[in-house]
């Protein structure tokens, strides 16, 4: 099975791939306490897209949501090659043509599989039986009927009840003696009579809703219990499979997934692309240069993935083992310097700085993260005193551009307003992946972001806050528009979802598959050109500008 693809496979001779740092790294600590990285360059990045423009092809692809990933591996004779990998299955399949095996051991455990398989299965079609037992909805028919004849008898007791009250005190105006009494008593026979009949509809319905609720007790009972004997099939099975799949590493050495994890493992370990891709490299020798997993297909049940994003290692199920995938490889300094080299820094003086923050990179760390690599990160790395530094806005990660710094906090206050209160003018440029019908004009709509779908942000005329753009389209570039940007507010994602929106522009940027652009880009086409405002401390009014690298 042919496994290793040419460079060619995935990249014509003509293709360009922008220099620039990084935008992630794959991460683990060695025995010895060494990190060990394995970049996602911008050159695996094309492969992955070109892998992209694939899987859109087949429409099969699109219909089961999943992530893949590519390796860019290195053969002994200095040759480069790639790899590619998905996660679980593919169309039903683990061994699929031209796709890295899955780890082995599977087929050490494949006859106890198909038997807790089956079992569980059997399992399943209990649970539905007992689910839809028809006594379930006969119970809730007969309720719902009783229910409604106890409450027209009720209002209609209530009503003889009231008319009782006020023949009782006319009977005691008009009859006295014997007559009054015997009329009295005829109410009273009524009252008792109506109790009565209450009593009896209440029996006949316990009679009647009684059998079926215990026999509905008695199916939720096994419910529970083949959901228990479910439950523990499942960890059974899973507790064997990870004793068999066994994994290894560029220093040579295997290990069981339950030795690596004996904790305990989520369900699903081993079966995602990572493990699988670095598992192929270190069995037969690769070097791995660089890797890059995407999500492709349908989004995930959270909604916490999407269509061509690329995405790190799974926090549960891949970022526990990548210490060990990893060892073997030569450890990264631990230096930013060598590392990523040095920040682009445009204009610095005593109060603040302004940076070229290239795209893919984060313009501060995350927030439970604060080592995560960022512009404020390297900053406050490389320079004296660095963690004074602050942000006093940002970029989104794919954006770059003009980034501004404050190095003392009154200087990071007095620039924070000046943005607060629209003081400070930016202008960026975009290349749209399309033709704009307007040359130029203003785009203002209210943009609200959904909590539950971030980060995301869409139109919404009731919880939107307002947002105004000034555009003006630079020239056509072949199929394509460049435009240049002028923001007045500074909402998440405004000039994206401007350019996006049919309300704006009706025509996404190249490159921002968040908001629905299918061309293949490297990067997304948007760059911070143009920065001024009121230095806050020299008096001074500072232009900024620099050239857009697209």
């Amino acid at each position: 099975m042919v496994v290793l693809h040419q460079l060619s496979d995935f990249l014509d001779a003509n293709s360009k791939i922008p220099v620039s740092p990084p935008s992630y790294y794959y991460e683990g600590s060695a025995k010895g306490g060494e990190m060990l990285r394995l970049p996602r360059t911008a050159l695996v990045e094309a492969i992955a897209y070109n892998l992209m423009e694939h899987l859109r092809e087949n429409p099969l692809y699109s219909r089961e949501g999943k992530m893949y990933g590519v390796l860019l591996v290195e053969l002994p004779t200095g040759e480069q090659r790639v790899i590619k990998a998905f996660s679980g299955l593919l169309h039903g399949c683990s061994v699929v043509e031209g796709w890295v095996p899955p780890i082995p051991g599977r087929d050490q455990v494949v006859l106890e599989e198909a038997r807790t398989l089956t079992e569980l299965e059997t399992i399943k079609q209990k649970l539905i039986t007992l689910k839809n037992l028809p006594e379930r909805l006969e119970y809730q028919i007969l309720a719902s009927e009783f229910k409604q004849q106890l409450q027209s008898m009720c209002d209609r007791h209530r009503d003889c009840k009231q008319q009782r009250h006020s023949k009782r005190q006319q009977l005691c105006q008009t009859l006295t003696g014997e007559a009054l009494t015997i009329a009295l008593e005829q109410l009273d026979a009524e009252s008792r009579q109506q109790g009565i009949e209450r009593r009896h509809l209440k029996s006949q319905q316990n009679c009647i809703l009684q059998p079926l609720q215990q026999q509905i007790t008695a199916a939720d009972k096994q419910i529970r219990e083949l959901k228990q004997q479910r439950q523990a099939l499942s960890r059974r099975l899973q507790a064997e499979m990870h004793a068999a799949y066994s994994l290894t590493n560029f220093s040579g050495q295997s290990l069981s997934l339950q030795q690596l994890m004996p904790g305990g493992l989520p369900t699903g370990t081993g079966d995602c692309c990572a493990p699988k891709l670095l598992h192929y490299g270190a069995t037969y020798n690769l070097k791995p240069l660089a890797m890059a997993e995407f999500w492709w297909g349908a989004s995930s049940l959270n909604r916490d993935k999407i269509q061509g994003e690329f995405y790190g290692a799974c926090v549960e199920r891949c970022q526990p083992l990548m210490g060990f995938l990893l060892s073997g490889l030569k450890p990264h300094p631990p230096t930013w310097e060598g590392l990523w080299g040095e920040v682009p820094i445009i204009y610095e003086d005593e109060w603040l700085i302004a940076v070229n923050k290239p795209p893919g990179l984060l313009s501060v760390p995350g927030r439970y993260r604060h080592n995560q690599d960022s512009i404020l990160s390297r900053l406050r790395h490389l320079l004296p005193h660095g963690m004074a530094i602050t942000s006093v806005h940002r970029l989104d990660q794919e954006t770059s551009g003009i980034l501004l710094l404050a190095r003392d906090n009154l200087t990071h206050h007095q620039l924070s307003l000046q943005f607060q209160q629209r003081q400070i003018h930016k202008v960026y440029e975009a290349i749209l992946a399309g033709a704009v019908a307007t040359d130029k004009g203003v785009i203002e709509l209210p943009l609200w972001g959904n909590p539950e779908n971030r980060p995301y942000q869409q139109v919404d005329e009731e919880r939107g806050k307002p947002s105004l753009t000034h555009f003006r389209v630079m020239r056509p570039e072949g199929e394509y528009s460049r435009v240049e940007l002028t923001p007045i507010t500074g909402r998440t994602h405004q000039l994206r979802v401007h350019a996006a929106d049919q309300r704006g522009l009706g025509v996404t940027i190249l490159g921002d598959r968040l908001y629905g652009c299918n061309a293949v880009a490297n990067r997304l086409y948007l760059h911070a050109r143009e920065l001024s405002f009121h230095h806050p401390q020299s008096g001074e009014n500072l232009h900024l500008q620099i050239e857009t690298p697209f």
